[in-house]
């Protein structure tokens, strides 16, 4: 039997840090499974995978040098103890629009998704009863103050021992201070066949410029704004004077479906992101 845990690593860049954790874990007798690293604008961010036979393992030991070594790093260190083969735990974050919610709480419920929904996070508190129709706990926490929010946000993730984020048409721009602790682990959906027409008014832009074919997109959120790597996308058509609710309506029901199809694959695990593209391993 073995124990197993995940360790994020954030702060600003220097020398050595890779070096640190792992001889530190050396010490502890771990055996590192899997790690990634990256460099963005000096700052540096790390997910590393140990294991240890369970008669090696001191877990008030590792909390308390890692604890040690992020104050001698000047970095935020922190571990969480998982489990192989424990359900996946995601968070929904939503704004005002429920269609994508009610697509992934209805898979929820129908079972067709195999993880469990622990908390719903929305910007405004008029979504709550929606989530208590589906028995799912709800949050609010307002965005005017993007930094605050983002905090609280993060320790409630923290408290719900989330392993991934779904964004059902969560309309705020989410920070790289909250990105890097979710890396290839947060879901958006986005009303465009990216990478044409970013931003909030895709369907509009598509409408203004006569395009002939619309869509949306399932993506990972990075540090870009809607440049994440490609999970799903879907497509339709757009009709001869079709109007511009008449897409948004058509796009909105498309939305839907290829979020829920993103999230089933995330969760069979056969997805690797490699430089910028997903590819089904």
């Amino acid at each position: 039997m073995k124990q197993y845990a995940t360790i994020t690593v954030i702060g600003r860049d220097k020398t050595g840090v890779i070096a640190r954790v792992t001889n530190f874990l050396f010490e502890q007798h771990a055996n590192i499974e899997a790690l990634e690293e990256q460099v963005t604008r000096g700052q540096f961010s790390m997910t590393l995978q140990a294991s240890w036979p369970k008669k090696n393992f001191d877990a008030a030991a590792l909390r308390a040098g890692l604890q040690n070594l992020a104050v001698q790093l000047g970095m935020e260190i922190k571990v969480r103890f998982t489990e192989p083969g424990r359900r996946q735990r995601f968070a929904i974050f939503v704004t005002k629009e429920p269609q994508c919610f009610e697509t992934i709480a209805k898979a929820v419920a129908k079972k067709s998704i195999v993880a469990d929904p622990a908390i719903v996070i929305g910007n405004h508190a008029s979504f709550e009863p929606l989530a208590k129709k589906f028995r799912l706990p709800f949050i609010c926490v307002p965005w005017e103050d993007r930094a605050n929010a983002e905090l609280k946000a993060l320790k409630i993730l923290e408290e719900h021992e989330v392993d991934f984020v779904v964004l059902a048409r969560f309309m705020k721009i989410l920070s790289p201070n909250f990105v890097w602790r979710y890396k290839n682990k947060i879901i958006n959906i986005h009303p465009s066949l990216l990478p044409s027409f970013p931003g909030p008014q895709a369907y509009r832009q598509a409408y203004e410029h006569g395009v002939k074919i619309a869509g949306c997109t399932a993506h990972f959120v990075n540090m870009h704004l809607d440049d994440g790597p490609i999970i799903a996308q879907g497509s339709f058509q757009i009709r001869p004077a079709m109007t511009l609710p008449e897409i948004i309506a058509t796009g909105q029901k498309l939305e839907a479906q290829v979020l829920l199809k993103a999230v089933k694959r995330y969760l069979s695990k056969k997805l690797d992101v490699h430089w910028g593209t997903v590819n089904e391993v």
